[in-house]
């Protein structure tokens, strides 16, 4: 087996690790392992919404609608993703959060990949 190689499904390793697929957090020698990206694939209930706002964002990111009705909160700016394939791309310095109007499916790529940005576990 060539451990260059990783084969899965995203909605079951999405389950793993908050819905992250690839980036820094993952272990190193694993092909998931990346410090230039990450990936996440988000199932999102209707009504999830982040708890709080990212802030002082480092990174650029792209967020794109698979299925349902997600909103995307900017500064200044509310970005609704209605139809499939709708996406939005916000860079470095810009602060967001985001709600799920439906049940929802959305893809996200960040780069580069950085610690420090999740939630403390709730609890």
């Amino acid at each position: 087996m060539d451990t260059r190689v990783y084969v899965g499904n995203a909605d079951t390793d999405a389950a793993l690790d908050r819905g992250w697929l690839l980036g820094h957090f993952k272990e190193a020698g694993d092909p998931r392992h990346s410090a230039a990206v990450e990936i996440k694939w988000g199932t999102h209930p209707k009504g999830d919404a982040r708890a709080q706002w990212v802030r002082g964002e480092r990174r650029t990111a792209l967020l794109l609608l698979v299925s349902g009705r997600f909103r995307v909160e900017l500064p200044h700016r509310s970005v609704l993703l209605a139809d499939q394939g709708d996406y939005v791309v916000w860079g470095e310095g810009v602060d967001h959060s985001w709600c799920a109007e439906e049940d929802s499916v959305v893809l996200t790529v960040r780069w580069p990949s950085v610690p420090g940005y999740a939630l403390p576990p709730a609890g």
